[in-house]
């Protein structure tokens, strides 16, 4: 096929699309408008920015949300993976009224909070965890706890993995492919691992020789990270399924041999489930690959759309919290979010509801699949539960360098070309769908019929 005529072709669909929505989004256009004199970007997040401007939501029901224009569309953002309970779920809503007439906020332990912690331990195969209010927070705690655990500074991350927006991790993280193999204070030469400079601003530089780079999916990188640096890593973090790059799975064998080198070398495991968990199976991926980590962090799904995160696993870990490592917060806890979350993990999404997603998951990346055979476009889906995505590059990816030979041109033409006909879609092509278990193999057979519809648009 011929890439530049595929790109050529991508690049007057984007252009015809994004005008169209422009044009039927006044609404969002007007919000921005008002917007950007009180929020930088006229959002709460970065991830939330659009060019010229995102489209703005007003409510969801279901499987469906509705933007500020009144277009309604069929929902596979899912909140940046958050809403695999759907929107106004029933037994959500049941949860969250109840905490209401109680009082959503104490900043005291209450019998919904332990009956959660319980919930979370059960379901993950955790000995203790504490709760917080995001991924970033249980992710940032997580590492404080293995340094304080090990008495160790450093800590392993993956190339190009995304793990929050605190200090230690803000290195090596999509995108940046200009800034890739810089490297900070060491020899090169012969060297698996690196350092590198922060990818944001603010980043003391005295951190910057704390954290380690080493590619997903090769465990002879982190034995030689650890090999170099004896007696000092204190915890190695990674998505278990990375999952900021579309979607890219652990070789076979691969997690066991990280967990058997921390194991050797005195450090901790530290799994990212805040995407995996709640999506991939009932277990998450420890679940699911069989294996687990020593410490592990969960957010968005466990929380059924509520703030909520956590952390935890062995119990001799997790003791440091009582011995001198700092782990507090105001909210966590609260019952407001403990009531949902507890409302999700127990009554909406079961062991029977990953049945239920497997199979619209697999309904939807067979689809696409086949739209991608017919044309011959340079993609591949993967199936992964709730989660999903398409992958601009024929050959699944194994690293964030495989991510970088993706056509990211022909993603930032489906993205308006979905939106326009009714498919509400993660805006960045290193991110994934999240199916909800109000999702129908109607809502589903919609997205397949407009991504088939984009291919053959792409290729005609």
């Amino acid at each position: 096929m011929d890439l530049e005529r595929l790109k050529s072709r991508a690049a007057e669909i984007a252009e015809r699309e994004t005008a169209r929505l422009l044009e039927r989004t006044p609404g969002s256009k007007a919000l921005y408008e008002r917007a950007v004199r009180s929020l930088p970007s006229g959002v709460v997040s970065n991830f939330q920015a659009g060019d010229p401007y995102p489209v703005y939501l007003q409510h969801g029901r279901g499987s469906s949300v509705w933007d500020v224009d009144d277009h309604e569309y069929k929902d596979f953002h899912g909140g940046f993976g958050v809403n695999v309970v759907g929107h106004a779920h029933p037994k959500i809503v049941e949860a969250i009224k109840r905490a209401a007439d109680d009082a959503i906020h104490f900043a005291v332990t209450t019998p919904t909070t332990v009956a959660l912690a319980e919930a979370i331990c059960e379901r993950f195969g955790a000995e203790q965890i504490r709760l917080v209010n995001s991924g970033t927070e249980a992710t940032m705690d997580a590492i404080r706890v293995a340094r304080a655990a090990t008495g160790r500074d450093k800590i392993v991350k993956m190339e190009g993995s995304y793990h929050g927006h605190h200090d230690s991790v803000l290195f090596s993280v999509v995108p940046e492919a200009d800034t890739l193999g810089m490297r900070y204070d060491v020899d090169q030469e012969g060297k698996a691992w690196y350092t590198t400079r922060p990818t944001s601003k603010g980043v003391p530089e005295a951190l910057w020789p704390t954290t380690l780079i080493v590619p997903f999916n090769d465990a002879a990188a982190l034995e030689q990270a650890f090999a170099d640096n004896p007696g000092e890593i204190a915890a190695v973090i990674l998505e278990p399924v990375m999952m900021n790059i579309g979607i890219v799975v652990p070789k076979p064998g691969y997690l066991q041999a990280l967990r058997d080198l921390c194991d050797r070398n005195g450090a901790v495991l530290i799994f990212d489930e805040v995407k995996c968990g709640g999506t991939i199976a009932y277990g998450g991926a420890a679940e699911r690959f069989g294996v687990r980590p020593h410490l592990a962090a969960w957010a968005k799904a466990i929380g059924g759309g509520s703030a909520i995160g956590a952390f935890g696993g062995d119990a001799a870990i997790m003791e440091v919290v009582t011995k001198g490592a700092a782990q507090q917060g105001t909210f966590n806890g609260n019952p407001l979010s403990s009531a949902v979350g507890l409302a999700a993990l127990t009554q909406v999404l079961t062991r029977d509801a990953y049945d239920l997603l497997g199979k619209l998951g697999t309904l939807l990346a067979e689809g696409c699949q086949r739209a991608i055979d017919e044309t011959g476009i340079p993609a591949h889906t993967v199936d992964l539960g709730a989660k999903g995505c398409v992958s601009y590059r024929k050959e699944p990816l194994t690293n964030y360098r495989d991510f970088l030979e993706t056509l990211p041109d022909l993603y930032w033409a489906s993205y308006p070309y979905m939106v326009n006909r009714g498919i509400f879609m993660t805006p960045g092509d290193e991110e994934q769908w999240t199916i909800s278990v109000q999702h129908s193999e109607q809502d589903v057979q919609r997205y397949v019929e407009a991504f088939a519809d984009f291919c053959n648009e792409l290729t005609s």
